[in-house]
């Protein structure tokens, strides 16, 4: 009998397999103790399923919900059983997975106009406490590209098609549960039986799909925080997809091999030029009372640029604009506070003076003249070099910075006074129905791009380090989104198959031996869905510009 050596770096154990064991076994031979249940494993620092059968001799790394990849592969499982159920009970519905929200993912089940009732989620829950309560298995096959579409037209899921016709593979994995079969970009789990914490409520014309808090170690469902602002945004860009019929990556590359590419570039530039126009629109309606922009965002929103392009419309509508960046306003270096590790903690408001940044914009709407400060990356000291600004009448200072959101920054300055943006890449596109584009993805790629172009920064350090973005932003940024007086969505329709060339050759470098080669390995793989787009008609004001180079802004 042939074996297979693994060696598994949760408890250091290596130990000789029968060659064709499941991890899944593996891991309850060697009993692998997690805070949570075990439900996906690196192998070789490359995401795997429980049902892989090693060949070779490997290293594995077992995980759990303690991890974005374990959580990621129980949200996705979740929404399968989800849509297996009202496959079963409804199939005359056509269910979406529309995008995130604060506790979970917003989805629509239709028949025509008609939308699902509380009454038949009630049913839907039911049936899937059933499903996971019988642990019924996940299993997955790869069939040749051409079955797997065959498959997916009999059952007029018409946007995977699309997508899998041009997506240029040879094999596709396809997923089922009893009847129901699915594509999904990422893994699942390999039973239902994992699902213990989810929830379904009427929200809208569809419903929520929560999914387990990661702040209390995934034993309840998230809190539903009503973000009317983000979640009326997401059903714009959608409703503006849908009437242009790019509602899905298969639909865009569809676009992009027709010869439409241009025009898709002018529209989505010129519908984000609308959206800026309007918001400052909103800003001037109100200038008796507002002098003060506070616009906040999320790393790699493209911040810096929006506060470019909003001054810019402020003064198309006879406003005279000035910018300040809340960098400028971090105390000194030895006074930034430390995190758990006891390494600086940038991301926390403590590393800004807002004692004098509130002075000074008192100052300002005062009509006192203020001198403005530089903080010194370098040095790490803040310092003075006689830049002097004073506000007249109906001026607008734009203020930039992570913490433009949080209460905390202005709890000095007249409430009246202040107008909040929060800008980020809220992703509409979908890979299909079932398929959304998390914004942290768009994101992701965007900063690895611009950290290798201008800041000298590998791929593999970017990805290392988001982590620890990610945490800073769950704690500082996200919890005051809601306070926005205007959400601006910096996401372009075409970008990802932009950034694509530029970013999958930086992440083609990333060694197997390195941690970050899983989320590396995932990105090229996602980023392959995308069909090439040149940069030659991305106007040099896109935001875009601020990660590819080549923008009429300074930064």
């Amino acid at each position: 009998m042939k074996m297979v050596t693994v060696t598994c770096e949760n408890n250091n154990v290596v130990k000789e397999y029968p060659i064709g064991t499941t991890l899944a076994a593996i891991a309850c031979d060697l009993n692998v103790k997690l805070k949570s249940r075990v439900i996906g494993v690196y192998v070789n620092n490359a995401i795997k399923e429980l049902s892989f059968t090693p060949i070779a001799a490997s290293n594995v790394r077992f995980f759990g919900m303690e991890t974005e990849d374990g959580r990621e592969m129980y949200n996705r499982t979740l929404f399968f059983v989800m849509f297996a159920a009202i496959n079963e009970l409804f199939p005359e519905y056509k269910v979406t997975l529309e995008y995130p929200v604060s506790s979970g993912f917003y989805c629509t089940a239709k028949k025509g106009n008609e939308v699902f009732s509380s009454s038949q989620l009630e049913v839907v829950i039911s049936r899937m406490k059933e499903i996971i309560a019988a642990d019924v298995p996940i299993n997955r096959i790869e069939l040749p590209n051409e079955k797997a579409i065959e498959l997916f037209e009999e059952q007029s899921l018409t946007d995977k098609t699309n997508l899998l016709r041009t997506r240029g593979s040879f094999f596709t994995s396809v997923y089922y549960i009893g009847q129901t079969i699915d594509y999904f970009y990422g893994y699942l789990a390999p039973t239902a039986g994992c699902l213990d914490v989810f929830d379904l409520s009427i929200y809208g014309d569809g419903f929520i799909l929560s999914v387990p808090d990661e702040d209390n170690d995934c034993k309840t469902v998230k809190k539903f925080q009503n973000e009317k602002e983000i979640i009326s945004n997401y059903a714009a860009h959608n409703r503006w997809q849908e009437a242009f019929h790019l509602d899905t990556i298969g639909d865009l590359n569809e676009a992009i091999e027709s010869g439409r590419i241009s025009e898709i570039i002018k529209v989505a530039e010129t519908n984000q030029e609308v959206r800026m126009h309007v918001v400052a629109q909103n800003i001037v309606d109100r200038a008796e009372k507002v002098r003060v922009v506070l616009l906040a965002g999320p790393s790699s929103s493209g911040k810096t640029t929006s506060a470019q392009r909003l001054a810019i419309h402020l003064q198309i509508l006879g406003v005279r604009c000035y910018k300040l960046s809340l960098d400028d306003y971090f105390v000194d270096r030895e006074k930034t506070p430390l995190d758990e590790n006891g390494d600086y903690d940038f991301e926390t408001i403590k590393a800004v003076d807002v004692d004098f940044f509130n002075q000074q914009i008192n100052d300002l709407l005062e009509g006192k003249e203020i001198e403005m400060p530089r903080f010194d990356f370098y040095t790490g000291k803040r310092s003075f070099k006689g830049e002097k600004l004073q506000l007249k009448d109906n001026d607008i200072v734009v203020v930039e910075g992570i913490h433009g959101l949080n209460p905390e920054l202005i709890k000095n300055i007249p409430q009246e006074s202040i107008y909040k943006i929060f800008v980020s890449a809220l992703t509409t596109i979908s890979i299909d129905g079932h398929n959304i584009i998390p914004s942290t993805d768009n994101r992701l790629i965007r900063r690895i791009v611009r950290d290798q172009q201008f800041r000298g920064y590998r791929a593999e350090d970017t990805i290392n380090r988001w982590q620890k973005i990610r945490a800073g932003e769950k704690k500082y940024i996200e919890p005051y989104q809601i306070h926005a007086d205007f959400v601006f969505n910096s996401a372009l329709l075409y970008e990802l198959g932009v950034l694509k060339t530029y970013a999958i050759p930086m992440l083609e470098r990333v060694k197997e031996t390195s941690r970050a080669y899983s989320e590396a390995h995932r990105l090229i793989k996602f980023l392959s869905y995308f069909e090439n787009v040149g940069v030659d008609e991305i106007p040099p004001t896109s935001l875009v510009r601020e990660f590819l180079g080549g923008s009429s802004f300074k930064y």
